[in-house]
């Protein structure tokens, strides 16, 4: 089972008559293509976890088998995605939380408190905002595995659309294997036009665009 300091936040909560808590946090702030994927999830109170941990600190097949765990220990799943448009039309950092308000709006249970990953937000139910908060709390790690396996698989679907720009190893992070591509056959619709070293290439050359 995980540490059982992990759920020490919930615990709070449920003590304080909370009863639905949801954990958010997203996959792919840093990616050079690619939307940003938010995910909100309200685990059971009597939820057991035996992998989940922040997504970061798991491998592909950990995250895939914690996936299926939190599948069948969550009340609710909720996922927000905002595309390379709305990344390039608003930037990164609104997007992202446009994606994490998307996330909570999409549970089907509406949660009573929020616990979300580092980043500020405004809601009509009570929240609170916790550093590092994939690594310290079981919803929100949760929240981390859900995003960015659904961020994964769809970057996956894209390496068939765009086999030469290797996105089923790299994601679209900006790895040499990605920034050698980009050079020889530069960006295509979905990489981040606002993103360096897109920005400037789009200047330089013709693109799949």
């Amino acid at each position: 089972m995980i540490d059982s300091k992990m759920f020490l936040y919930e615990k709070e909560l449920y003590d304080l008559g909370y009863n639905f808590i949801a954990g958010v946090d997203e996959a792919g702030r840093g990616p050079l293509a690619g939307p940003v994927v938010a995910a909100a999830v309200i685990l059971k109170k009597d939820a057991k976890l035996s992998i989940v941990n922040d997504s970061k600190q798991l491998t592909e097949k950990k995250r895939d088998a914690a996936l299926k765990e939190i599948k069948e220990h969550a009340l609710a799943i909720g996922i927000g995605i905002a595309s390379v448009e709305e990344i390039d039309l608003i930037n990164i950092y609104r997007a992202t939380k446009e994606a994490m308000y998307s996330a909570i709006h999409q549970l089907k249970i509406k949660p009573e408190f929020v616990l979300i990953d580092a980043m500020p937000m405004e809601l009509d139910i009570p929240l609170k905002s916790i550093i590092k908060g994939d690594e310290l709390v079981a919803s929100i790690a949760a929240a981390s595995i859900v995003a960015k396996t659904t961020r994964d698989a769809y970057m996956i679907e894209m390496d068939k659309l765009f086999p030469e720009y290797g996105f089923k190893n790299h994601k679209g992070y900006g790895t040499k294997e990605h920034l050698l591509a980009l050079e020889t056959y530069g960006p295509t619709p979905i990489h981040r036009k606002s993103f360096e070293p897109i920005k400037s290439m789009l200047h330089k050359k013709p693109s799949l665009f």
